[in-house]
Formats: structure tokens, C-alpha cells, sequence
């Protein structure tokens, strides 16, 4: 069922007067009419329990894609994700991410719950679809050949009357979407899901009609296709979401992948296909992080899509309003999937459209939205946007009280704090000790691909001369200086000092053991053979790794864990661990650092206490965090009306928190 009118000349009505033509061109697949070229694909799962028994989590789903689809957003929400029950023997439990038992289609609400959703979005102006996932190998699976020698789990050999069953299911849950009022159906054929497990070579060993060939292999999916489209008709679009090829070695390749859609295709039963990259764990993950170019795999969905006649949509690192035209002007789609981009921004369409790109608010890529619901077990968030996940409460307000506020420190929290709460009303000076702001981002700007980090400063500079504050660069706050300045709210964000573990022998070494944020910044010369001292359990080790060995020296990493970065999330590790691979990085686990000469490395092990030695190295780097700075607010206590401490002057953490703790306290500022 291909899509009404012609691509082609869909393509030639560029139109309009805005910087962006083709991004707001309007556009037709199969019976959704889309007001624009943007996609929105699914991450409710990130925001809220939408299937929860807790009406207000579910509210608080609805509030975020109220926000976002407002005012000329996505024209497009995939963001329902949708679980196809798995059917498993009584009493056996699945394990590992994705194992839920139960499917959405099957709880007793979902009708009408999605029926509210849906009716909220279509009020806002965009359609809505729903995706039918079901991941491989939890337990089922063609064969017994797993996708990734990370997971060693058996599978269950799925038999033929099983496939047909799960065919069934399949068809019950697009009537459920279909009674819901939803738009649409994509059927997930990637990122280890089932179906894309039976379309691999890699994954399908069998040798019955489901193994072998391209038309065997795919007849899982054919017959899932089949028996969607006899449930949902013609008035709901179908499609599918297709790896663009797979990246472990024996998966598809990218001729493999363009021969797999134009299968699918033949069969008429698909209105688009949606374009993408990557496993949930790998180099690329299908959530890839800052470390690759924004929109990477663009050009291989443009091969897609001039060998095929559907409408292709494309997601994967379309970062900025810049990037999404870029990749509908050059024709490698005719629809962008933006997710992150909208997480940190909601308004970024209208911002666009009204000729305000300086005005949007910058993704970092750095995955805390996805690290802390699936890693850290925390509540949704966004690193560089603290109204994520809030929109609940309505529109920011205005403080009941405006004070005279003083923030003391310019970096990630103080910076976020001064504009939240001028932007509630308080008259706000921001002092900032040295002649820049950014804090400790300012050396991480210096990592490769940073480049987005870098707008987010610049982005937060505007912000604040925007809202109000007064700023002063190279103004070191004293005890004495903030009592005169006789402040009614005072805050100290002073951050934290580079740490030098005491414990380590010969750490004070200052001519050839370096801070990482010295590295980074180029304020040491660094020899060719370098140790990085890793005591810290997210990025900087890693990216300090890899600065110097795309600069060519030769790096080796200890840690003292089993393994690498530890509050690192599978979607942004692998990619980073396989670019240092490639380099010739050098990894040791489970040994501490005890000590450090010039002509050895003492090491002990973590469990053991066995020591051992490594040779001499030109340089040492210490990532070992940092030690939070708040002697200013210790000196303050009882001498000024009202007094708060945050950041990493509290204790040493990451942007997300930060931004979290400067959002909590603003709000408290208001009363």
C-alpha cells in the first residue's frame, strides 16, 4: 500500500520562504498526512510508566508530547512503544532488558488509555503510530546462534506452530492499536528484535521454509506484515523499521539490507520503510552518542531510497534543524526521525520556523536521557534541559518573592541556576573566578566531537544576557567582597578541585603526571607513551584516551573495576571502546595504581592485592575525578540572610545531576 501521490513530485514543491523548505514541506504517507518532515520516534518508555497503574505517570507522558507537538511540531509521533506479548511455558522468567512477559496489547486499558493519547496529539495536529517489537533471544529465537558474544543465554528454538501462534499475536495486537484510533504500525525488524534475528544470516541457521533463502528468511515477517494489514486495512499506515545493515560480522550487509526492503516491498503490503543503524550494544548502538558525525549513516538510506519507490524515513544522529534539512535537501529521505534534539528542546520546530535557530537549545549526544532510566534506575531527564520530564507543571513561574540573588561560580550548575532564576523573576549576578564561564566543560569541549558542548556554552552565554543576568568574568568571590555586596540569596557552585589520590606513591610528581583536565586543555606537553590513571567511573577516562591517541600516543587505561566505565549504558560504550580499540589503546582491569616512578608503574590487583609492575611511561595522566570546593559556603554559614550549595561543590557528579539539582533549587526560589 505505497503512499498517495508521487515522491517524486512530492520532492519538486520545495516552496516557501523559510530557511528550512524542505523541513516544513508537508507530506503524505499512505493515509497520514504529515504537516511536516519530522518524525518523532519512540522513547515513551523513558518518560513514564505509561502502563502503569498510576494515572498521573501516565499524565505526565501525555503532558511531554503535548509540549512537544504544540505550535507546528513533529508532524509525526512514533512514540508508542508497543510490546507483543511473549508467550513463554508457565513459570519461566525472562531476563535482561526488554524481558517483559506481558504485552501492551494485552492490558485491559490499553484501548482506551492510547485512545486519550491519541486524541491529545491529533488535537495538537500530528499523527500517531505504534511500533511491534519483540526482541530476540529473550528467550526466543530461530536458531541457536546468538546475535552478540556479549550475551551468552540460550535461546528457545522457536517450531513452525510456535511462529504461527506468535503470528496470531501479532494480528490481535494491531486490532488493539487499531480500536485505540492509532495512525499507524511499524514493525520493528532491527536492533536485535525477533523478526530481525530471522532475516539474518548471522542469527537464522534453520533449514526449513524460515531458514536460507532471502524469501525463507523472510517469511516471518511477511507473515506478520500479512496479517497486520488484514486486521488494520487500508485506512492505517504500515511500515517497517530496517536496519540499513548489520554490523556483526556473518549479519546482512548494506546490499544485503537494500535487497531485503525491496523484498518487502514487492509484497505491497508497506506504505514506508524507516531507515536506520546500529544494535543495543554495539559500534554503532541504535542510540548513538556525541562520538560520531551528526546523521552519519544519512547516505546509505539515500541508496535505500533510490533503489526503492516507498517513502523512507531516516533516524540516526539528526541532531540540530541544520542536520534534518541537510539530509531531506541532499535526498536521503523524505522524513527525518528527531528524538534526543526534541528531548532537549521542545520547541525546536517552532524556534526553526519563526527564524530563531540561535534560540534552540543544543543536545550534547552524551545519552543521560537513556543512562539514567536504563543504568541508573533514575527518573527521565535531560543533561542540558531541566524542564524535561516537568512539563506536568505547566509553563515555568514566576517567584511569589524577587530577591537579590548572587551565584559564586560560572560552570554547568551555577550557569543553569542564574538563568532559571532570573528567568523566574530574580534580579541575578553571576561571579565567575576566571575570565570565561563553563567550568570543567571548558576542557571537555577540547575531546574530539565535542562540538556540540561547545554550542551548548555559547547557547547558555546568550541565554543569560537574554534573561538578565549580570555576568562578571575574573571576579573571585571572598568571604568579605559577598558580605559587601549584601546579597538576600546567595550560591555557591565553586565546583571541585582536580584530585591527586594520596594514596598513590609518587602522584605529586608534577613534570610528568597531569590532571586530565590540564590535558585536555593544552596546558601540558604529554609524551609519547602514556598511563591514564582511571578512578573515575563515567566518561572522562575514556575521552581523555581518546584526545591523545587521535593525536597519536600510545595509551594504556587502568582500572581498578572489572571492567570499563562502570555508569556507562550499553548504547554509548561500545562505539567509544571500539574507536580506542582501533587505535591501540591498551586496557587493564582490576589493578589499582599504587605507585609511580620514573622507570615503573607499581600496581596491585583489586581483589587479590597480587602487585605487579609495569615499565616506565612518558607521562602520566590522572582521571580520578574530583574533590568538591566549598570552603566559600562553609565560611559563609550564618553570616548571609539565605544560603544554598550545589553542584560539585557539593559532591563531584555529572551535567545531568547538576542541571537537576540547579532546576530543584530555583524552584524553591520561587516560594
Amino acid at each position: 500500500m505505497q503512499s498517495t501521490g508521487t515522491r517524486q513530485g512530492q520532492d519538486a514543491q520545495t516552496g516557501g520562504a523559510t530557511a528550512f523548505p524542505h523541513l516544513f514541506q508537508p507530506f503524505q504517507i499512505g493515509p497520514m498526512k504529515l504537516r511536516n518532515r519530522v518524525m518523532a520516534p519512540p522513547h515513551s518508555s523513558a518518560i513514564g510508566n505509561l502502563w502503569g497503574p498510576d494515572e498521573k505517570e501516565a499524565e505526565r507522558t501525555f503532558a511531554y508530547w503535548r509540549s512537544r507537538v504544540a505550535d507546528g511540531g513533529p508532524a509525526w509521533v512514533g512514540g508508542v512503544t508497543g510490546r507483543v506479548a511473549n508467550k513463554l511455558i508457565p513459570g519461566f522468567e525472562p531476563h535482561g532488558y526488554g524481558a517483559e512477559t506481558k504485552g501492551y496489547f494485552r492490558l485491559p486499558f490499553y484501548v482506551e488509555r492510547i485512545g486519550r493519547f491519541v486524541d491529545k496529539m491529533h488535537s495538537a495536529g500530528a499523527v500517531v503510530t505504534t511500533q511491534l517489537t519483540l526482541l530476540g533471544g529473550v528467550p526466543h529465537a530461530p536458531s541457536n546462534r546468538r546475535s552478540s558474544t556479549l550475551y551468552n543465554h540460550r535461546p528457545h528454538v522457536l517450531r513452525t506452530d510456535e511462529i504461527a501462534e506468535f503470528v496470531e499475536e501479532y494480528r490481535f495486537s494491531a486490532g488493539q492499536a487499531r480500536k485505540a484510533g492509532l495512525d499507524g504500525i511499524e514493525l520493528h525488524l532491527n536492533h536485535d528484535d525477533m523478526l530481525e534475528w530471522f532475516l539474518s544470516p548471522l542469527t537464522n541457521q534453520r533449514d526449513d521454509a524460515y531458514g536460507g533463502s532471502l524469501e525463507n528468511r523472510a517469511r516471518f515477517a511477511v507473515e506478520v506484515l500479512t496479517a497486520v494489514r488484514e486486521e488494520i486495512g487500508t485506512d492505517m499506515a504500515l511500515g517497517v523499521r530496517l536496519n540499513l545493515r548489520e554490523e556483526e560480522p556473518g549479519g546482512y550487509t548494506e546490499a544485503d539490507g537494500i535487497e531485503i526492503a525491496q523484498y518487502l516491498e514487492s509484497t505491497g503490503l508497506l506504505d514506508f520503510l524507516h531507515a536506520v543503524i546500529g544494535s543495543p550494544w554495539g559500534d554503532p548502538s541504535y542510540i548513538q552518542p556525541y562520538f560520531y558525525e551528526p546523521a552519519q549513516w544519512a547516505d546509505l538510506a539515500g541508496r535505500l531510497r533510490r533503489a526503492v519507490s516507498l517513502p523512507v524515513v531516516y533516524s540516526g544522529r539528526v541532531n540540530s534543524v541544520e542536520v534534518a534539512e541537510q539530509v531531506l535537501a541532499d535526498g536521503n529521505a523524505d522524513v527525518v526521525g528527531m528524538a534526543r534534539a526534541l528531548i532537549a528542546d521542545g520547541d525546536i520546530l517552532r524556534k526553526a520556523r519563526e527564524g530563531r535557530p540561535e534560540d534552540i537549545r543544543p543536545c550534547v549526544g552524551g545519552n543521560e536521557c537513556i543512562t539514567r532510566r536504563y543504568v541508573d534506575k533514575l527518573p527521565f531527564g535531560c543533561a542540558v534541559n531541566p524542564h524535561t520530564s516537568h512539563e506536568i507543571e505547566g509553563p515555568w513561574r514566576r517567584a511569589a518573592r524577587p530577591r537579590r540573588l548572587l551565584v559564586v561560580g560560572g560552570g554547568p550548575a551555577g550557569m543553569e541556576l542564574a538563568a532559571l532564576t532570573a528567568e523566574s523573576g530574580h534580579t541575578v549576578e553571576l561571579w565567575e573566578a576566571a575570565d570565561h564561564l563553563g567550568g570543567q566543560l571548558r576542557a571537555v569541549v577540547n575531546a574530539p566531537f565535542q562540538q556540540q558542548m561547545a554550542r551548548y556554552l555559547d547557547w547558555q552565554e546568550r541565554r543569560l544576557a537574554k534573561a538578565g543576568v549580570r555576568v562578571h568574568c575574573g571576579r573571585r568571590a571572598t568571604v568579605e567582597n559577598v558580605l559587601a555586596a549584601d546579597f538576600d540569596v546567595v550560591a555557591v557552585a565553586t565546583g571541585a578541585t582536580p584530585r591527586r589520590p594520596a594514596e598513590i606513591e609518587g602522584v605529586d610528581q608534577d613534570h610528568f603526571v597531569y590532571d586530565v583536565r590540564d590535558v585536555l586543555l593544552g596546558n601540558v606537553a604529554v609524551g609519547q607513551e602514556v598511563l591514564v590513571v582511571a578512578q573515575d567511573d563515567h566518561l572522562p577516562p575514556l575521552m581523555v584516551a581518546d584526545h591523545l591517541s587521535e593525536r597519536g600516543h600510545d595509551v594504556t587505561i587502568v582500572y581498578p573495576t572489572a571492567g570499563p566505565a562502570p555508569m556507562l549504558g550499553r548504547y554509548i560504550l561500545g562505539g567509544m571502546l571500539a574507536r580506542l580499540s582501533a587505535r591501540g589503546v591498551v586496557f587493564r582491569f582490576m589493578e589499582d595504581v599504587i605507585g609511580i616512578e620514573e622507570d615503573r608503574i607499581r600496581l596491585r590487583h583489586t581483589y587479590s592485592h597480587r602487585e605487579s609492575e609495569l615499565g616506565a611511561f612518558d607521562s602520566v595522566v590522572l582521571a580520578c575525578g574530583g574533590d568538591a570546593d566549598s570552603a566559600l559556603h562553609d565560611e559563609l554559614i550564618g553570616r548571609v540572610p539565605e544560603l544554598h550549595l550545589l553542584g560539585d561543590a557539593f559532591a563531584p557528579t555529572r551535567l545531568v545531576a547538576v542541571t537537576r539539582q540547579a532546576y530543584a533549587l530555583a524552584k524553591e526560589l520561587q516560594k
